[in-house]
């Protein structure tokens, strides 16, 4: 099925969102900075598997408006159920995260429940003990400072597909960035995007904090699955996090998977892997169907 390309408006924020499919529902989310077209191969498969598939840029990001506040944990879970609401989709779902959006994907699982079918974390974000040392107030007043400076320089027209085809390439096991210049051109050159990823990373550490706290409050009732990405490497650093991701996976009692070779961007690297990741995480049944068109 053709996808549906379209905006819906959630919390106040246009997001743009893309739904294509039919069948139980899998909601995709990207990693800092990243945005809906880096899940293209994963939503192809999933869709020809019997899904519906729901991919959506958070503000800030993609073809998204800009943030009107700082994102959290909690506003990230309610901004997924909202955008489900909006798209007539009520679940339960299966969502899965990528790198920071593991976090959101984890807090919505906690959160709401019985909205969720399965979580998936994407080698996604580990932080056993964030400690946050200056106020949060004046970390997101500099990234919002440093944001409208960089806009102001002009650097995103400049640099921005340049930065982001070399992110890109080192975050990969191998191959260039897959994305259309044309796409990455609309999104990276402007400063909207710029702002968005210094806006969310300045909160990083806060929104691990909150998930650590949700973990001793909100049990996870939903299967899980913690897919790492390990290039193959004896590095010590490759090692390590591996590592961190299984510690990660008994955390929650989640089934452990490595993807090889895989970089950070493991559904650019191993697409089909993370496909049956999310086609396994939760049984096969009678999911909800389409809801209606959005504009």
């Amino acid at each position: 099925m053709t996808p549906e390309d379209g905006f819906v408006r959630v919390g106040g924020v246009p997001l743009h969102v893309v739904v294509e499919g039919r069948g139980p529902v899998a909601v995709l989310s990207a990693g800092l900075a990243m945005a809906w077209f880096d899940w293209d191969r994963v939503a192809a498969l999933l869709a020809a598997e019997g899904r519906t598939v729901v991919r959506f840029d958070r503000p800030g990001h993609g073809l998204s408006g800009p943030a009107a506040v700082a994102p959290s944990a909690a506003g990230e879970a309610d901004r997924i159920a909202g955008l489900l609401d909006a798209l007539g989709l009520p679940g339960p779902v299966t969502v899965a995260g990528h790198s920071i959006a593991g976090f959101h994907a984890e807090a919505f699982a906690r959160l709401y429940p019985e909205r969720t079918a399965a979580v998936v974390l994407v080698d996604g974000s580990v932080e056993e003990a964030p400690r946050v040392l200056l106020p949060a107030g004046l970390r997101t007043g500099a990234a919002r400072a440093a944001g409208r400076a960089l806009t102001a320089a002009g650097l995103p027209a400049a640099l921005g597909p340049l930065a982001r085809r070399a992110t890109v390439r080192l975050s990969r096991t191998g191959g260039a960035d897959p994305a259309a210049r044309d796409l990455v051109r609309r999104c990276y050159r402007t400063g909207r995007v710029w702002r968005g990823a210094l806006l969310e990373n300045s909160r990083y550490l806060d929104v691990a904090a909150e998930v650590l706290a949700l973990r001793r409050t909100h049990p996870l009732t939903a299967p899980a699955t913690v897919l790492a990405g390990y290039d193959g490497s004896a590095r010590g650093s490759a090692l390590r996090w591996l590592a961190r991701q299984g510690d990660l996976a008994g955390l929650l009692g989640a089934r452990f998977e490595v993807a090889e070779p895989a970089g950070h961007l493991v559904m650019l690297d191993r697409p089909h892997q993370v496909a049956r990741a999310v086609l396994e995480a939760a049984p096969p049944g009678e999911g909800p169907g389409r809801g209606q068109p959005f504009a």
